[in-house]
């Protein structure tokens, strides 16, 4: 039987009031599922030196928070292309962004 799960508005919207609390600035920059969608993290720090952070598979058959895409100083444009193109992947995709330093630390 699968591991029970929370629907994913819910995770989200824990995940932002946790950053809030902490003096984060949280938001979301795009809706997927309400119930069971997939959500991508993507952090940052004063508007700086985005990382784009995705639940993946690993070894041992569980999922955990991996960065999958850094913001490139030189060519800042190709992050959002890539956060557009995993939107087009998955419609069910949810991004939030967390704006607060160490914003991994909400996620591990």
């Amino acid at each position: 039987m699968g591991e029970a799960r929370l629907p994913v508005h819910i995770e989200v919207s824990g995940l932002m009031r946790r950053a809030e609390a902490a003096g984060g600035f949280a938001t979301i920059l795009a809706r997927g599922d309400w119930e069971a969608g997939t959500i991508m993290v993507v952090t940052c720090h004063k508007g700086r030196d985005f990382r784009a952070w995705e639940r993946l598979p690993q070894p041992d058959g569980t999922r955990s928070w991996t960065c999958s895409r850094e913001e490139d100083p030189a060519d800042p444009a190709a992050f959002t292309t890539y956060l557009d193109r995993r939107r087009q992947q998955d419609s069910d995709l949810w991004i939030v962004e967390l704006d607060i330093a160490e914003g991994e630390r909400f996620i591990r």
